[in-house]
């Protein structure tokens, strides 16, 4: 969740352009912020006085202008949208240097983000959201996404190019809290990350971040990613603690981010950089520097990605579902919006009383629990053949569904 709310309280003024108290925090970036009308500043003011510390946030409904036009299955696919930096890393012998070709995939997926700052849709229970990528050099990937819990909200999601050697599943479990003046996002769950060509080296574990929506009653609306999260592979023991840091009151910058590399117990490397522009690891060893990931060079190389059109879906796929909301949004129609939030939010409340009334329990259609962990009903293939493909494809979109 990139932030709850744009702006609250003293930020309510655009009419007449902004003061010098009304601009963005220096260090920040011009998409980072938005500017409210005093009709929304309103509905945010209404909304915080019903607030108390504290407070978990995920039944609360948040006001339509406050919404990226996309649900939270679709934003995953950001960790999908450089695949160059993984693909080919099973090639690599030493075992460090595919290590940081993973490191280099999970930190390209955080420049991506809307305008402003917004939060995607919550997803419902059953929803899903898929979708297929068809690179340059003529190969595939597939992308399925499901919420398979609402209260508490899980989204499970699995990712495979056979013909790249990769495969990642994993889950998120967000959990806000209002704060008083900041908005907390604590991001539980993990990406698990095979390299099918190497299968000796086990998974690559990632954890997430938490996300800061900081200045929402007064100062100034700023969002942060904070705290620290880990990249793991075990067999070849070898972690990264990766601290997303937050900027101090009077020092520091914004989007920093710091960790060491070891092996066992012996610091190979060093990260270091602004996740919304460069990042670089250097070497203990041979102090040599190497950039992981340049947002302003390399960010708008985003791997496209194809999905069915609206009459092609099925009523709940994310973007049919959503789809009236999503063109009321585009229209800056926040009347409209409000109502098509509301229908498929009240469909969803008689669906589940249903359920109750018959004792009717949800089975999710993509994944189920294993061992504690969201894992695809699907025996995922190793080998890159046509047969494999097809079976991956065939499990996304089976026949009946088209």
């Amino acid at each position: 969740m990139m932030g709850l709310f744009s702006q609250a309280g003293s930020h309510i003024k655009r009419a007449r352009g902004l003061s010098v108290d009304d601009r963005a925090p220096e260090d920040t970036e011009p998409d980072d912020t938005s500017i409210l009308d005093e009709n929304e500043g309103s509905v945010i003011i209404s909304l915080i006085s019903q607030l108390r510390v504290g407070m978990d946030l995920s039944k609360v409904t948040f006001p339509t202008f406050v919404l990226e036009p996309r649900s939270m299955l679709e934003r995953i696919t950001d960790f999908m949208s450089h695949p160059d930096l993984i693909f080919g890393a099973e090639k690599c012998d030493d075992p460090e240097e595919r290590f940081t070709r993973i490191l280099q995939y999970y930190l390209a997926g955080w420049h991506i983000k809307p305008k402003g700052v917004k939060k995607p849709y919550n997803p419902v229970l059953g929803e899903f959201f898929r979708c297929r990528y068809d690179y340059p050099n003529g190969t595939q990937g597939f992308f399925v996404a499901e919420q398979v819990s609402h209260h508490p909200p899980i989204s499970a999601f699995f990712y495979i190019s056979p013909a790249n050697r990769v495969c990642i599943v994993g889950e998120l479990r967000p959990k806000s809290k209002f704060l008083g003046n900041s908005v907390s996002t604590t991001m539980e769950g993990e990406n698990r990350i095979t390299l099918m060509g190497v299968p000796d080296d086990g998974e690559y574990v990632v954890t997430m971040p938490n996300m800061y929506a900081r200045g929402i009653l007064f100062g100034k609306m700023v969002l942060e990613l904070g705290d620290t999260c880990v990249v793991k592979n075990e067999k070849n023991r070898l972690f990264c603690d990766l601290e997303f840091k937050t900027k101090g009151f009077f020092s520091g910058t914004y989007n920093a981010i710091a960790g060491r590399v070891r092996r066992g117990s012996s610091d190979t490397g060093e990260v270091s950089g602004r996740w919304s522009h460069i990042m670089e690891f250097k070497s203990i060893k041979s102090g040599s520097k190497r950039v992981l990931f340049d947002a302003a060079k390399d960010g708008q190389s985003i791997a496209p990605k194809y999905v069915p059109d609206i009459d092609q879906q099925e009523p709940y796929e994310s973007r049919r579902l959503w789809n009236d909301l999503t063109q009321a949004i585009e229209e800056r129609n926040m009347e409209r919006a409000t109502e098509a939030k509301s229908a498929v939010e009240d469909a969803q409340r008689e669906l589940r009383r249903k359920r109750e009334e018959s004792g009717e329990k949800f089975v999710s259609r993509y994944f189920e629990r294993r061992d504690g962990r969201w894992e695809p009903k699907l025996k995922i293939p190793r080998d890159d053949s046509s047969e494999a493909i097809d079976a991956v494809q065939t499990w996304i979109w089976p026949p009946t569904a088209e």
